[in-house]
């Protein structure tokens, strides 16, 4: 029985002893390898400034700043430390000088630093590299012409003055996609005078350029062209308003002046056959519009225009250059093309720009009537039509005074019948038209070229509306010149002023007109 029992407890104890061995062994094979190292602290990279703008040959330093690693590698527009073509970095520690190429061509360089440690990590700063700019004349001698061309698309503009300080500016030009040359007029000046001027250049991005100082001295005024003396004088006291005054002196061109009188900018049409110059208008995109012909009667006084005689529409810029132009001969063939039936003799008076681009302007044309009223026989009858060109100068719209007013209604130098000398444009796209000849201003349904050419009504004696506060026939106004707004265009409640010449002005049956003494 003994013996029984001690073999069952050696047998415990053998297992007890087995499974302490399994536990013992099981204990060496799960132990915890040692944590691995841990990584090296990331890098971090930032170059400043990170773009910038210098002219060719010019230099300019860029700083790396750099965290964990303590080298970088340059390149420029991928070309290791660049070459002639992208300009070059010469490097100390973390500090680039980028010099760009020499030449007149520009470039937009693309300098990068990249870390040596982690080539993963990298800064790049961008560079514009602007040729100088070039200040040349024009025909016009106080003008300047200042060119200069962004390698990348920009919004140009240029400072001047007599020092350089500067002080004024011209208006703001944009490069054409993806940058380019950009000409820009500097006017404003008087003769005979030293400017300095320099081209202010804005990317896109926000990076300015400033070109180096420019000086530009302006010439004398042609000796043909001073046929005036202009002087202006202020009120003790008062302060007129700003801005410049533009002339159109007819015979003589057209000239601006600032408010002391001295003129800052002229134009010179052919003064020969007759040629007139009226009007000249301001256009949107900073040229002029203006027309160069002969007096509007000579249709039917004469005398005969000549080979020499312009007679023409005409956008000119800032320089005096034609941009583009259409004559009287060219504008009848574009009439028939598009199926008008006038024949225009003379392009005269007036020609304003409309908000979608088009041009209209006045012509003339004869027609003979007979047995008129008070006139027997045949009568030859200059009376004015309205011409609108599309942007492309082609005629798209026609109003004929013949079509829509009485011709046995003529108060005023007939057989001149209408003598149109103003157009102006309303906000609901109709037309204001003074005929001086009758005396009226005229708001004729043009409706932006779709319309009737009714007229909507007659303002003066004899026409639509009551006069207020004045002397009826006295107070209207009679031959008048320059009607303008006052105010807003409105199609409706609107302020106009007007010359009243008063050529042919009517009294009451028991009143005269006597000079005064």
């Amino acid at each position: 029985m003994k013996t029984r029992q001690m073999m069952l407890i050696g047998a415990v104890l053998c297992v007890v002893c087995f499974a302490i061995g399994c536990s013992s062994s099981g204990t060496k094979s799960s132990t915890t390898p040692p944590p691995p190292p841990p990584p090296p602290p990331a890098v971090t990279i930032s170059i400043s400034p990170d773009k910038a703008a210098v002219t060719t040959g010019g230099v300019t330093t860029l700083q790396v700043t750099l965290t964990n690693d303590t080298a970088v590698t340059w390149t420029v527009n991928d070309v290791a430390n660049g070459d002639a073509s992208v300009g070059t970095i010469s490097t100390q520690s973390l500090q680039g000088t980028y010099t760009a190429p020499a030449g007149q061509t520009g470039l937009v360089a693309t300098v990068t630093a990249t870390s040596v440690a982690d080539t993963t990590k990298s800064a790049s700063a961008t560079i514009y590299v602007v040729p100088p700019g070039i200040v040349t004349t024009t025909q016009t001698t106080l003008v300047a012409a200042y060119s200069i061309t962004p390698p990348s698309e920009a919004a140009v503009s240029v400072q001047f003055g007599l020092d350089t300080t500067y002080g004024r500016a011209t208006s703001v030009t944009e490069t054409p996609q993806g940058g380019g040359a950009v000409n820009t007029f500097v006017a404003g000046m008087t003769a005979t005078t030293l400017y300095h001027m320099q081209a202010i250049v804005n990317f896109a991005d926000g990076t300015q350029y400033l070109d180096a100082d420019q000086t530009f001295t302006t010439g004398v005024i042609p000796a043909n062209h001073l046929t005036t003396v202009e002087t202006a004088v202020t009120t003790p006291g008062m302060t007129p308003q700003p801005g410049i005054e533009m002339l159109d002196l007819v015979t003589g061109g057209a000239d601006a002046t600032d408010l002391d009188g001295n003129i800052i900018w002229y134009y010179d049409g052919p003064a020969v056959g007759g040629t007139i110059l009226q009007p000249i208008r301001p256009l949107r995109n900073g040229h002029f519009l203006l027309v160069l012909s002969p007096n509007s009667a000579v249709p039917l006084t004469g005398p005969p225009q000549t080979p020499q005689t312009t007679d023409e529409i005409r956008e000119i810029d800032l320089g005096g250059n034609t941009i583009q132009s259409l004559n009287i001969t060219d504008l009848n063939t574009r009439l028939v093309n598009a199926g008008f039936t006038l024949n225009a003799q003379v392009i005269h008076h007036d020609i304003i720009e409309t908000p979608n681009g088009h041009w209209i302007v006045f012509v003339n044309s004869l027609q003979n009537f007979t047995n008129l009223t008070g006139l027997p026989g045949v009568t030859t009858v200059l009376g004015d039509a309205i011409v609108d060109l599309d942007t492309n100068l082609n005629p798209v719209w026609v109003w004929n005074s013949f079509d829509h007013l009485d011709i046995n209604r003529h108060p005023f130098s007939f057989p001149d019948w209408t003598h149109a000398n103003a157009l102006l444009y309303t906000s609901d796209g109709d037309l204001l038209v003074s005929l001086r000849h009758q005396n009226w201003i005229l708001k004729i349904d043009y409706k932006n070229g779709k319309g009737t050419g009714d007229i909507v009504w007659h303002l003066g004696q004899g026409g639509d509306f009551t006069l207020v506060g004045g002397t009826d026939p006295t107070d209207w106004s009679y031959a008048q010149h320059g009607p303008a707004f006052f105010g807003p265009a409105s199609a409706h409640i609107f302020n106009l002023g007007v010359m009243d010449n008063g050529d042919d002005r009517a009294f009451p049956s028991n009143e005269t007109c006597t000079p005064s003494r």
